[in-house]
Formats: structure tokens, sequence, C-alpha cells
């Protein structure tokens, strides 16, 4: 373990427990998918009583570059991920496909309640905290430039899990954050935050936020598989959406409480389905990436993502 903690240096220690076990095709019967233990993130939880006949194992990451790092290595068979961590995965060289959306939405850029920030031209000299790699950096980046201000120049940006993101503002270690929820609403009802915006784009790229991701090899050699978890994907999506309560009630074991998630579901929204319009706002956001340096050149977009399954789902299931 630690042989591998050296050569992955601060890679989660999930990621060197599945990277101790890699699947191979003589354990294929146990189908390996990695997410987040957030209530948009959610759907995986529920994948088994969808494909009853195969033992689907779910685990719990917190951040999509992790989970990425375990899908390349053959440790999990499908996982989560933001758009915009594809995108600049893609854009590398790394052999990813999109499959299904995940979710939509789900952003906030927080600060202290009774802070001086009190519009975003005000976060000049601040610290804001963020998690690379994801939507919400995109968002970030985009709505300080905007409003003038540069990070590195302007604004200081650090890495802060989103878990600890909270923690982070309340302690005064950060002045701001930009996450997905609970987070934002969870500062709010805690009485130490505020939301100062909610950043999404315009119609151009929308509220598109994450997606589930396999490696090509797994469409080429496991096609039957993809299949199997996409459709899972899609009936867990369709039925968390038509049972809110239920939805919200299981995701709060994952320790949020209740009524803050209650308080967070419009800003949220579970999603399975993606189409040429939803490829069209990725390829809008890809502009966006490379205008802003995240990313150097623009990925091959026909092969970041593959709409086979999900059409061929669509025939059975309802949206």
């Amino acid at each position: 373990m630690k042989a591998l903690a050296k050569i992955f240096g601060t890679a989660s220690p999930i990621i060197l427990v599945l990277l101790l076990c890699p699947m191979h095709a003589s354990n294929a019967e146990t189908l390996r998918v990695g997410t987040w233990k957030t209530a948009q993130t959610i759907q995986p939880f529920f994948y088994q009583q969808y494909i009853p006949d195969t033992k689907c194992k779910v685990f719990a990451f917190t951040n999509p570059a992790d989970q990425k790092t375990s899908l390349l290595a053959g440790s999990l068979d499908m996982c989560g991920t933001t758009l915009a961590h594809a995108i600049y995965s893609a854009s590398i060289g790394q052999p990813v496909v999109i499959v299904a959306a995940l979710c939509n939405k789900c952003s906030a850029l927080v600060v202290k309640k009774d802070g001086p920030v009190k519009k975003i031209p005000d976060l000049k000299g601040k610290t804001i905290g963020y998690v690379p790699g994801t939507m919400h950096e995109i968002l970030l980046r985009e709505v300080l430039t905007r409003n003038g201000l540069f990070p590195g120049k302007d604004v200081r940006l650090t890495r802060v899990d989103f878990f600890d993101m909270a923690i982070a503002l309340a302690g005064g270690s950060i002045d701001a954050f930009l996450s997905g929820e609970p987070f934002p609403t969870l500062a709010v009802s805690q009485g130490y935050g505020k939301i100062l915006a909610y950043p999404y784009y315009d119609d151009t790229i929308g509220t598109i936020n994450a997606g589930m991701l396999v490696t090509r090899r797994m469409i080429e050699q496991r096609p039957e598989v993809v299949k199997k978890l996409v459709w899972a994907h899609a009936k867990a999506t369709v039925f968390l959406k038509k049972n809110q309560e239920l939805w919200l009630r299981r995701a709060s074991s994952f320790g949020t409480a209740l009524p803050v998630l209650k308080k967070a579901a419009a800003n949220m929204e579970l999603a399975w389905k993606i189409d040429r319009a939803f490829i069209s706002r990725a390829k809008a956001l890809g502009a966006r990436m490379q205008a802003l340096k995240v990313i150097d050149r623009q990925p091959d977009y026909d092969r970041l993502f593959d709409l086979s399954f999900v059409e061929e789902t669509s025939k059975e299931v309802a949206p």
C-alpha cells in the first residue's frame, strides 16, 4: 500500500484499495460502479434492484478524478464524472466515453452570511474553495472572469473537498466556495452562509453537470454490461424522480438532514438521457473551458459520447 501511495501521490485510500484488485473477466458477474454519496448522484445505490441477476457493488468517492483513475485502472465498470472532467480527460487522449447523464443543476456560490461580500466583484482579494476538474470549477472561473476577477491575480483559489467546504467557510480558512448541493443549502441552514449566486450558463450550455462514464474498451468488449448498467441507471432515475420523498430520505442516510435536502431539492435534478442537444451543450462547455485555458485542445466529441445505449433504453423506459 505504501508503494502504491508513492506512485499515486495523494490518491484517496479507496483508489489504492481498488487498484490492488482490478476487474478481470473471471469475476465479471460482479459489476463495480463509482459515484458520490450525494442526493444528486444517488442512482447507482439503486441499480441492484433493477439487475437482480447481477451483483452490483457501489464505491463512494469524493471527487471525479479519483473515480476516473479507478475506471481507467480497470477497477470500476462505470463511474460518475462531471462533464468538465470528462471533456478534460478526453482532451488529453484518455479513452473515456459518456453513456448517460447523471444530474443537472446543483451548483451555488456561497459566502459568509454577515461578511463583507455583497456582490461578486466584492470577492476581490478573497480566498475561494473549489474542487479542480468539476463543473463547479468552470462555473467559478466563468463567473469570476465575467465580473473582471482573475484567479491567481485578483482572487486566490484553493482546493477543498466538497465535504470540507462548509467547515472551511465557517472556520474562516476560506471566504467563499462554489460547490454542489447540499453544501450551499447546508451553509445557509446552519446560519453561517448565504448564497451569492446560482452561476449557471445561458441556454448555450444550460445546466448540464455530470454523466456516467465507461472506457472505450468496455464498450468494445463488454457492450452487454454497459447496456445493463445504463438500463439500471435509467430505471433508478425515473423511479427516484417520481418518488421524491423516498429519494431524499435515502439521501439523508449519507449524513445530511432531510429538511436541508428538501430545501436543496429545487436546485438538484436527476438525469439519464443524453441526445444531440446535450452534446451541443457539452461542446459549448468545452469551448468555454479552452477559452479559460482549462484545456489546451478540444476532444473528439463523437468518441467522447455514445448515444446508442440511451437510445436503446429509451424504447423501453419512459422519461
